[in-house]
């Protein structure tokens, strides 16, 4: 690889640098900077479905440096050819559970997940279910081309069930049920490994961190009398 151009960010690797071919759609780069950054320089794992021709596998190696350990996962077996000093390559199906259990049970949890591989609802809800739980707490699950979510060709539409984009929505219920009342809705696993969802044009991330449900409390002298429910609040310091 040319080294001369300083890697200082991904859009500088993807435009300066000899690397395998790449294909991205151009904002991505801004708002991966956002949630990978914090990674970067540090002993870490990534685990990629969607290898195509081996480009953002070598992109991600290089941005995050030499303590990085960079896994794809590919239905291609010609992938495999593409393996390299800190780039391993699986030979697996995202539409098969036992293909991804299969992953969880040869592999320690993966500091970052991206689902880049074939965008099919099917591929991406069944990814996320098995490998949430394979992400360490600190880490972060990246699902990209959800666009697909309203493309027909890929089992998707505007606000079909079944999509991958409706298959959040859900989640996003889950993440605040700390607060529910209605039996229909209670905490879950996700509610207690979830620290956020962000969405973005055709990407969604998730934040995973062990959680506890929240509280309120209230600090300095009242302005006015506090009612009961106030008062309760305040005297817990």
């Amino acid at each position: 690889m040319d080294m001369n151009a300083d890697g200082s960010s991904l859009l500088d690797f993807f435009e300066n640098h000899e690397h395998r071919m790449i294909h991205k759609w151009m904002h991505y780069f801004e708002i991966y900077e956002r949630h990978f950054q914090q990674f970067r320089g540090k002993d870490m794992t990534l685990l990629e479905f969607g290898v195509l021709h081996g480009g953002s596998l070598q992109m991600w190696k290089h941005y995050f440096g030499p303590g990085a350990q960079i896994t794809g996962v590919d239905i291609n077996p010609r992938c495999a050819e593409l393996a390299e000093e800190r780039i391993e390559i699986i030979v697996g199906d995202q539409e098969d559970r036992d293909s991804l259990r299969n992953i969880c049970n040869t592999h320690a949890k993966f500091d970052i997940i991206i689902d880049d591989g074939g965008h099919t609802m099917t591929q991406q809800i069944l990814s996320f279910q098995e490998l949430w739980f394979h992400l360490k707490d600190g880490g972060v699950y990246l699902c990209e081309d959800t666009h697909t979510s309203y493309w027909p060709n890929f089992g998707g539409g505007y606000r079909k069930q079944g999509t991958f984009i409706e298959y959040t929505k859900s989640l996003l219920d889950q993440l605040t049920a700390w607060h529910s009342h209605d039996p229909a809705l209670v905490v879950n696993e996700f509610t207690r490994s979830a620290f956020a969802v962000h969405y973005y044009d055709s990407m969604v991330f998730f934040e995973k961190r062990a959680m506890n449900a929240p509280y309120a409390r209230m600090k300095g002298t009242p302005s006015f009398p506090l009612e009961a429910a106030e008062q309760a609040v305040y005297n817990r310091g």
